[in-house]
């Protein structure tokens, strides 16, 4: 098996009393895509800080490109990009001008820089606002705008903290579209998330930090499989009935939750318990109008791992 090309061990980091980082550790395989998930403090953009090299861990260690992010930072940020949660462009340059200058930024050539500029504009689709101030973007322009920033001398990882934070739904769904193409050639990324939809799209494995450790790590797949509830939901028509039917369900040991005329169960153990649950209605409330299963998501795996954990 390959090396990952960024793998962090026992990182640390605190901020006076708060201690952000408590043992971290993670691996990005090359040319994957890692979604590191966790509620607001729970260490992620801390985490791509040190990676990045803009912040020094307390304790541990991190490579990228098998470089010491610390010992080495000149050259670990020779071979990243990044795009952090504000996007960085020149609000009074047009977005051609910004990459330029990001190119010369970056030392990359006077002549290849045009040439590279002009490729990103047109694979983020933004040509038609290419020689428009970027401060007459949308918010999803200059997020796009901000990531192909973060590409023009080619990395090959790309940290992206948060990108698609508070974009309306079209936006990150262009941005998604460009983070699958990036990992298709090549690139390996490092996506912080909020949103556990984006991780489930976009992620190969998924890391859930929880004050400042990884609670579990795996494909998104494993991860629902393992801590991933099924919910049933029974719509019984009337209030009356959905009482009935929950009086009948706690009584059973099962853990029903009301809704006006209807009633959801989740259970770990499958679709199976459907059975019992309508057994235990037998004689004691009238029968469902309609029943709809829905399987594990990540939301399920989220709320498992980190509720009653303390945010750092």
């Amino acid at each position: 098996m390959s090396k990952p090309t960024v793998e962090a061990h026992g990182l640390r980091k605190a901020f006076g009393e708060v201690q952000a980082l408590d043992g971290l550790s993670l691996a990005v395989p090359a040319g994957s895509v890692l979604g590191l998930l966790g509620p607001n403090g729970s260490g992620k953009t801390t985490t791509v800080s040190i990676l990045a090299t803009s912040l020094r861990p307390d304790a541990g260690r991190a490579t990228v490109g098998g470089l010491d992010v610390v010992t080495e930072a000149a050259r670990v940020r020779r071979v990243i990009g990044l795009a952090g949660q504000f996007a960085a462009v020149d609000p009074n340059l047009t977005g051609r001008e910004n990459l330029r200058l990001i190119g010369r930024l970056s030392r990359v050539g006077r002549r290849q820089a045009r040439v590279r500029a002009d490729e990103l504009i047109g694979s983020f689709g933004l040509n038609a606002a290419a020689g428009r101030l970027v401060r007459g973007y949308s918010g999803g322009m200059r997020r796009r705008l901000d990531v192909a920033a973060a590409l023009l001398h080619r990395p090959a990882v790309l940290f992206l903290d948060e990108p698609t934070t508070g974009l309306d739904p079209e936006s990150r769904f262009v941005l998604w579209d460009s983070v699958r193409d990036l990992a298709s050639s090549g690139t390996t990324v490092l996506l912080t998330t909020q949103y556990l939809e984006e991780a489930d799209a976009l992620a190969d494995q998924v890391v859930i930090i929880s004050a400042g450790r990884a609670a579990d790590t795996g494909t998104p797949a494993e991860l629902k499989a393992r801590f991933g509830a099924v919910v049933f939901h029974l719509d019984f028509g009337r209030q009356e009935a959905a009482q009935a039917a929950h009086t009948a369900l706690a009584s059973a040991g099962y853990r029903p939750q009301r809704d006006g005329a209807g009633i959801q169960v989740r259970s770990v153990t499958g679709s199976g318990e459907l059975t019992g649950m309508l057994r235990a209605l037998d004689g004691r409330a009238p029968d469902p109008v309609s029943v709809a299963v829905r399987g594990p998501t990540l939301d399920d795996v989220f709320l498992s791992l980190t509720r009653g954990g303390e945010a750092a």
